[in-house]
This record gives C-alpha cells, structure tokens and sequence, in this order.
C-alpha cells in the first residue's frame, strides 16, 4: 500500500499469534480493536477478518463514516448483509469489496459488446470460476478457515462462485430462481464441498449456469454467452462469433480500476465506479439460495 501513498496505521485480530506475524509484515503496530477504531488518525478501515466476524467489526466501526472495504462475502446470512448494509448506508460509508473480476480487460469488452447487443437476444450464458486450491492443499495451514465453513460461512462454490455471480448479475441483470448442486471432491476438507454448479433463471429470461471449486488444475474459459444473433467465450482470450457461428478473437479494451485498487483510488480522490453495498447484498441472497436449492434439492425463489 505503501508504494499507493497509503500508510496502515494499525491492525486488530482476534488471533493474536496471527496479528503479531502480520505486524511483524506489515510493520502496523497490533492495536486494540476499540483504540483502533476510535483513532482520529485513521481515515477508512479494512474488513478482512473470517466471515462470521464481519458483522460484528461492521457494527463497530460503520458510526465512524469512513470509507470502508469489507472482503467478499458480507455474510453467508442475508439477513446479516442486510444489518451491515443499512449500517453503513445510515453513517454515509463509503463502501467496496473484493470484486476485482468486473475490471479486467475480458470482461469489459464482454459486457459492452453485450450492452450494445451484438449478440442478439441473450439466451443462455454459463460462468465457471475453478482454481486447485484443494488439490495443492490451499487451505491446510493459516487459511484453514476458508475451509471451514463454521467460520467462512461458505465453502468453494460460495468463495469463488460469488465472484461470477456478481458478474452474472452485473451483466444480466436480476435472479428470479435459482437451484444447485455441491460435491464434496477430493473430500480433503471435512464438512466444507469443494466444487459446486448451479442452474439460475433471470427476470431477462436468460438461463444461467455457474461453477465453481477447488478441484481444477485449469480452468480454460470464464464466460460463455449464447445469442440469436452471435456467442461469445472468454478465456485467456475473448473469442466471438456473429451470425455465421464463426469464432474470431477480438481486441480488448483496457483494464478499469476494480476491487481493493478502486478503493484505494477513492481514498485518494479519483473518481471511478465501485460495488455498491445493496449490490454486495444481492449477490449474498443469490449465493444463500443456491446453497438452499443444493442442500434441499429444490428450486429457490428470490
């Protein structure tokens, strides 16, 4: 942060063997959560404790009105996105997370050439996000908790799936109904599902499927978009076909400011485009239902 202009002027963790090796980093002095909080040095805060403190810490510090990033999820409840949410709405916070895909080169070019309908009508678009974290062992030593889903709230599908559900919903608007299914795979970490699909129908009328998990040693392509008029796939590189059905790589457009480097752009008064906390919700209730229509083998309003 240092090299942004930034300077973190304290940390606070639960765990104080884990905060004494993140000062011993970071150079930060370990504070007090209340001295924290209420130092008139500090300018904005940043949440990125295990989920289940999210709430609490947000309770805490939201009355201060600084800006504040809080990693994604904002909770594995709705009802408790909901609690942070009108908190910060309330003390004016100024509010990021860690949804860090909407600004790559890819997916910008996808979502204008999808705004200005060059595909048609948008029928079906599928979104895979897939990492080896549970085969490489990720997880086993200081971010264990991730698999843990006591702590995390979530296990792969939700930690990874909630970045393309953000993208789904950016790009296509609304969720309507939802269902799923979760595996457990290589079952390395017990109790928490490794990988997980689901099935999404959109107030648009687009069907939806999304994947995601730890089990992958690649993951090829991100984004598939199927139109009357053209398709599109998007990996390393953004492949699109118009009515002819003949794939062609297109340019990109450039990068755009997103996730924790957006926030540091407010800080320092640039203006540029961040998730808004009711935005932050949405994606919460969507991921929620997933995991309902998955552990209950049923479908899901929203």
């Amino acid at each position: 942060m240092n090299k942004r202009g930034a300077k973190l002027l304290g940390l606070w963790d639960h765990d104080a063997d884990r905060a004494a090796r993140n000062s011993e980093k970071t150079g930060a002095p370990v504070m007090g959560l209340d001295e924290l909080i209420a130092s008139p040095e500090v300018g904005s805060f940043v949440v990125c404790s295990e989920t289940c403190h999210h709430l609490d810490l947000v309770t805490k510090a939201a009355p201060r009105g600084l800006p504040m990033f809080v990693e994604k999820p904002l909770s594995a409840s709705p009802e408790e996105s909901v609690k942070m949410a009108e908190l910060m709405k309330a003390n004016g916070v100024v509010f990021q997370t860690g949804y860090f895909m909407r600004g790559t080169a890819g997916v910008q070019t996808l979502k204008r050439l999808v705004d200005e309908g060059a595909f048609g009508k948008i029928t079906r678009v599928r979104f895979s996000n897939c990492h080896s974290g549970a085969l490489g062992g990720w997880f086993d030593g200081e971010w264990r908790w991730m698999a843990d889903r006591s702590k995390a709230g979530v296990g792969a599908y939700g930690d990874l799936g909630t970045h393309v559900i953000d993208l789904l919903l950016w790009m296509f608007g609304p969720v309507t109904s939802v269902t799923g299914a979760l595996g457990m795979g290589t079952a390395r970490y017990e109790g928490c599902e490794e990988l997980g699909e689901g099935l999404l129908k959109m107030e648009s009328g687009v069907i939806a499927t999304l994947a995601a998990g730890w089990n992958d040693v690649a993951d090829s392509y991100r984004i598939q978009v199927s139109g009357t008029e053209g398709h599109a796939l998007l990996g390393s590189t953004l492949q699109v076909a118009g009515k002819d059905g003949k794939m062609a790589e297109v340019e990109l457009d450039a990068d755009v400011p997103s996730g924790f480097g957006a926030f540091l752009d407010v800080l320092e008064g640039k203006k540029v485009d961040l998730v808004t906390v009711d935005e932050a919700v949405e994606r919460d209730a969507v991921a929620s239902a997933l995991y309902r229509g998955a552990e209950g083998n049923c479908w899901v309003d929203l």
